[in-house]
């Protein structure tokens, strides 16, 4: 039982993560970006392969992170001139792009067979058996660390000119600000917050395949963003967790619902439809959000 309550805490961490770097874009900076998922395709394949030609998994991860960030200023260095539902489109599409490359470069990345056996951090402290409870930790770690850091910018003089963006470009342009510029490092550094949920996500798999990065994980992102509220990084967390929590309900049905894959993702998704529901008409912002940080409001 420990150790599914551990595995359950991972999942939530990872998407804790990863949807920490995408409220960065959005609930903070107003970025619609369909497309986050690339960051985690390229941070989990970047880890791994590095792993495997011998580089330390601390280096591994460091740099895994710092190429999803420069894919963010790749992405936003063009995409980020557009009006938002055509950024939507772009980065979706460049998601698709990055994933159909993993997938067809058997040369690099193995193609459809995926990346196996490669090393894990901190594998020789315990036994595979209790592995998980060592990856628990380094990732508890992580997210703090991650979450400290972007309280304090988020807080700092660059995230309320980055709050004014989101509310209204135009006024801050007036006042002599360089909106491309924040847009662009906003759109970085939530890319490289996602390239470390994707180092995560592939020591958790331990197998990566490019149909571990399908859209839907971007979209579950942003179902955690709009349950937890916009522009709240606390609120993102509890919405990983309450998220998690119906991935977690197949323990606790009757048997014959367990049985039928089909019927219990069905439920699933009512849960989630109903959730999203009753927020929609009760609390629009999300369980931590504010009204006045609603980007829907502009």
């Amino acid at each position: 039982m420990l150790e599914y309550i551990t595995t359950l805490f991972i999942n939530a961490a990872i998407f804790a993560l990863f949807s920490l770097g995408l409220n960065l874009q959005w609930g903070f900076a107003g970025l619609v970006n369909f497309g986050h998922v690339a960051f985690m395709t390229v941070g989990a394949y970047t880890t791994v392969l590095l792993s495997l030609s011998g580089v330390p998994w601390v280096w591994a991860f460091l740099i895994a992170a710092a190429i999803a960030g420069l894919l963010g200023i790749a992405i936003g260095s063009t995409a980020l001139k557009l009006r938002e539902d055509y950024l939507g489109i772009v980065t979706i599409g460049v998601s698709e792009l990055v994933r159909l490359i993993a997938n067809n470069e058997e040369w690099l990345t193995k193609g459809t067979r995926g990346v196996q056996d490669f090393p894990l951090p901190l594998v020789n402290l315990v036994s595979r058996q209790n592995y998980s409870f060592v990856l628990a930790a380094l990732l508890l770690v992580i997210v703090v660390v991650v979450y400290w850091r972007l309280e304090w910018l988020v807080r700092s003089p660059w995230g309320r000119v980055l709050k004014a963006i989101r509310e209204d470009e135009e006024v801050v342009k007036a006042l002599g600000k360089n909106v491309f510029w924040y847009k662009l490092q906003a759109f970085a550094i939530g890319g490289a917050i996602g390239g470390m949920a994707g180092a995560f996500y592939a020591w958790q798999l331990t197998t990566v395949y490019p149909d571990n990065f399908v859209p839907l994980i971007t979209f579950q992102a942003w179902t955690i963003i709009t349950i937890g509220g916009a522009g709240n990084n606390l609120g993102v967390i509890i919405g990983a967790i309450i998220f998690q929590a119906y991935n977690a309900l197949p323990r606790f049905l009757p048997e014959q619902i367990r049985a039928d894959g089909g019927r219990f993702e069905a439920i699933q998704l009512m849960l989630i439809g109903i959730t999203l529901i009753l927020l929609m008409v009760w609390r629009p912002q999300g369980i931590l959000g504010s009204k006045k940080e609603l980007t829907l409001n502009r």
